[in-house]
């Protein structure tokens, strides 16, 4: 069985959630999953399993960039 392409609506979440990330996570945790995002976007996707990396995509999407502000205080 061949891998199918993912379409261009995916590709764009996946590359927004990629540049959110090192806003939402500044740092190395952000560079990270960042390069994770857009590595799977690339070629991840043939690998299959890609339930965690859109549950992913959309936490990064979904979570105000606040958020760690209004967990500190």
């Amino acid at each position: 069985m061949s891998p199918v392409p993912m379409d261009h609506h995916e590709k764009m979440r996946l590359r927004a959630a990629a540049f959110r990330a090192t806003r939402l996570y500044p740092g190395p945790v952000g560079e990270v999953l960042s390069r994770e995002l857009l590595t799977w976007e690339e070629f991840g996707y043939r690998l299959g399993g890609g339930q965690l990396v859109m549950r992913l995509v959309d936490h990064v999407l979904k979570t105000p960039l606040n958020h760690q502000g209004e967990a500190a205080a």
